[in-house]
C-alpha cells in the first residue's frame, strides 16, 4: 500500500531521511505500506502552503529501544522534489480521500491522520510533479551524464498514463541516472555551481555547470541520495575526493594527504584550508556522519 506520511520540525517525533517515527495508532497503516513507496509531506511550509517534499520507500519497521509505544519506520530510497508539491493544485486536492468530501471538512479529517493511504494514480500525478525539472528534457544537458552525447540525450521513460504507469514510475525512482540527475540538481543549487575546494565557479554554453555533485558516502557503499551527504567540486577535485586523496574536518576544513598529492595539484587548495565554500543554508551543509565515514577512509588510504 502506497500513503503519505506527515512529519514537520519540531513536532517531537524523530523523522529523517533515514527513518520515520510514528505512534501506535498508525501500526497497521504503516505495515502495509513496508515494502511500498511513500510520499512526505509537510504541514505549513513554502510560505504557509502545505507542501510534498520527497518519495521514499518503507524498507521496515523496528521498534523503538527507548519508548515502547514509538516504532520507526526505515526508510530506502529517499528522493527529495525538485520543488514543494502543493496539496492542493488548480483548486483540486492531490489525495483522493480529501477530492471526495466537502473542502470544510479536510481539516477536520487530517488531525489525527499524519499516515493515510494514497492511490496508484495520486502516488504518480505527486511524484511527476515534484521531479518534473529533473524530468524536464530540456534539462538533459544540465543535469544528466558528463559526457558529451550522454548529457545530450533526455531521460528515456514513457510516463503517459496506463496500465504499467506506477511500475515505470517505480522503476524510475531507482534508475540510477534519474537519481544522479536529482542529485545533481540540488547540489549545485546549494553550492550556487561553485566547487567547494576550488571556488570556482563556470557554465559552458549549454548551461551546465562545471562542477561535479559528489557523495561523501559512496551510494555503493549504502550512502544516500541526499544534500547532506553530497558536495559540489570539480572534475579533478572530486577525482581526488573519491579516492580519499583529500577529505573534511568536523568543522569543514580541508585535509590533504600530502605524501600522496602532487605539489602543482595541491596549489589548487591552498585558499581553502581553512574552510570550504558551503550552501549558505546551514541545513544544507556536509553532514558530519557522512564526512567521517569518508575521513576514515583518508586515514586508512
Amino acid at each position: 500500500m502506497k500513503a503519505v506520511f506527515d512529519t514537520k520540525p519540531g513536532s517531537g517525533y524523530d523523522d529523517r531521511q533515514s527513518h520515520y517515527q510514528f505512534p501506535k495508532r498508525y501500526l497497521g497503516l504503516v505495515k502495509d505500506a513496508v515494502g511500498d513507496w511513500v510520499v512526505l509531506r509537510r504541514p505549513r511550509a513554502d510560505g504557509g502552503n502545505l507542501a510534498y517534499f520527497a518519495v521514499a520507500r518503507v524498507a521496515a519497521l523496528e521498534p523503538d529501544p527507548n519508548d515502547p509505544t514509538l516504532t520507526f519506520a526505515r526508510l530506502a530510497d529517499y528522493l527529495a522534489f525538485d520543488a514543494g508539491v502543493g496539496w492542493r493544485r488548480e483548486g483540486r486536492y492531490a489525495e483522493q480521500a480529501l477530492r471526495d468530501m466537502p473542502a470544510q471538512e479536510v481539516g477536520v479529517y487530517l488531525r489525527g491522520r499524519s499516515v493515510r493511504p494514497l492511490s496508484d494514480a495520486d502516488f504518480a500525478a505527486i511524484v511527476i510533479a515534484g521531479l518534473s525539472q529533473t524530468l524536464a528534457p530540456d534539462n538533459a544537458v544540465r543535469l544528466g551524464p558528463g559526457g558529451v552525447e550522454e548529457s545530450a540525450t533526455p531521460f528515456d521513460f514513457d510516463l503517459v498514463p496506463g496500465v504499467d504507469h506506477v511500475r515505470r514510475i517505480e522503476q524510475m525512482l531507482v534508475n540510477r541516472k534519474i537519481r544522479d540527475a536529482n542529485f545533481r540538481r540540488h547540489i549545485c543549487e546549494a553550492y550556487d555551481d561553485r566547487c567547494a575546494v576550488t571556488g570556482l565557479r563556470i557554465i559552458n554554453g549549454g548551461g551546465r555547470s562545471e562542477v561535479q555533485a559528489a557523495h561523501i558516502w559512496g551510494v555503493g557503499e549504502g550512502g544516500p541520495d541526499v544534500v547532506q551527504n553530497g558536495i559540489a567540486l570539480s572534475g579533478t577535485v572530486h577525482w581526488l575526493f573519491d579516492r580519499h586523496l583529500i577529505s573534511l574536518t568536523d568543522d569543514h576544513r580541508l585535509l590533504v594527504s600530502h605524501n600522496k598529492v602532487p605539489a602543482e595539484l595541491r596549489a589548487l587548495f591552498e585558499r581553502q584550508l581553512d574552510r570550504i565554500h558551503l550552501p549558505k543554508d546551514e541545513r544544507l551543509w556536509p553532514h558530519l556522519a557522512y564526512v567521517e565515514r569518508h575521513r576514515e577512509r583518508f586515514m586508512a588510504a
